[in-house]
């Protein structure tokens, strides 16, 4: 009779167990791998996305990417050797306002006469840190190469502006009248899109203003003065918004709306705090003023339902964006003065737009004294 061997279930049973440790190490060795496979090409496709928003921002920021064609320069060139069709600019002059009214135009009138338009590094210094601008740069080093056509513009859209000649143009002046582009308004309104960290900063602060009103009605108030306050009688024969101005445009809003709150922006903010009736508790003297960093200001304004603005671009930009009613300074100059030559009320105020008359009397006493 055979003896029964008894070691050997045992032996299977540790081969058993061997190769169920065997298994379950190579399933964690594949899972390992699998795990460190999906996060080496995420990591990779991340890398690669990141980089070529990198690489679209710096080429557009050196004028090489516009999204319609690109333009190269090489050597001593001339017009005929840049690549593509052409190219209109405008030179930047004055501040923010009216780097806004200069694009607008260019933008305008490139369309009207079929031509790209690009913009010089001022210009995009200025706005394309607030807006989500989208005209191309004009790297410097092309604009020196190019012979420009100068080509001044008065403040008003005139008839020989659709039909300006030349592929290589540059446009000088102090454009910012409605009468440029307003037929387009959708498009200036998207080129003037804020960015949405601005966008978000501005929405927040309001609503920190509303409190536990139910139906507030925003008004930015825009209130130029810094050096309009000697500019304007001594060399354009004409005058600041006074108290009763302001007084009398709030007066129409607080009767129109059931909670009306006033955004004052200003670069005189001590004299607005000193004239501005804050009794009803309806008023916040806002922003800082700095006229150097002027994109929260704007912006705060731009927001608003209506406006009510004094003179100048920046207020301008403020009610044009803002869109609902705006009460603006009219008649500010006196008749005949050198200012009345080269601005045209109708051709910067809006028709539906609302006027006061500026009251002239201490300018005209003066000059009769």
């Amino acid at each position: 009779m055979k003896a029964l061997d008894l070691a050997a279930p045992q032996m299977n049973c540790k081969m058993v167990h061997h190769c169920c440790s065997n298994l379950g190490l190579k399933m964690t060795w594949t899972w390992m791998i699998r795990v460190l496979t999906f996060f080496f090409l995420a990591s990779m496709i991340f890398a690669i996305f990141s980089i070529s928003k990198f690489y679209m921002f710096f080429e557009r920021r050196n004028g090489l990417f516009s999204g319609i064609h690109t333009c190269k320069v090489t050597g001593n060139v001339n017009e005929t050797e840049i690549v593509g069709q052409g190219m209109w600019t405008v030179a930047p002059a004055g501040r923010f306002g009216n780097q806004m009214g200069e694009y607008a135009t260019l933008y305008a009138l490139a369309m009207f006469n079929g031509q790209q338009a690009y913009i010089m590094a001022d210009m995009f210094n200025g706005l394309a840190p607030i807006f989500k601008i989208t005209l191309p740069l004009l790297h410097k080093s092309v604009e020196q190469k190019v012979s420009w056509r100068i080509y001044p513009l008065h403040n008003w859209m005139a008839e020989e502006y659709k039909d300006i000649k030349g592929k290589f143009v540059k446009l000088t002046g102090y454009p910012w009248s409605w009468t440029f582009y307003h037929h387009i308004q959708a498009e200036i309104r998207r080129e003037f899109s804020f960015h949405d960290f601005i966008r978000k900063e501005a929405n927040d602060y309001l609503e920190k203003l509303k409190g536990s009103r139910k139906n507030v009605t925003y008004v930015g108030v825009h209130v130029r003065r810094g050096d309009y306050v000697h500019v304007m009688p001594n060399s354009w024969k004409g005058v600041v918004a006074d108290k009763a101005y302001l007084d009398k445009a709030m007066a129409y809003f607080r009767k129109k709306y059931q909670e009306p709150v006033f955004v004052v922006v200003t670069n005189g903010m001590q004299w607005c705090k000193d004239n501005i009736d804050t009794e009803k508790g309806d008023v916040y003297f806002s922003g800082d003023g700095n006229e150097s960093v002027p994109g929260n200001d704007f912006a705060l304004l731009a927001h608003c339902n209506h406006t009510i603005m004094t003179i100048g671009s920046f207020g301008f930009w403020a009610a044009y964006l803002a869109g609902g009613e705006t009460i603006y300074l009219n008649n500010f100059t006196v008749p005949g003065s050198q200012h009345s030559k080269v601005f045209h009320y109708d051709a910067i105020y809006l028709p539906q737009w609302i006027g006061i008359s500026a009251d002239l009397s201490p300018l005209l006493n003066k000059t009769l004294s």
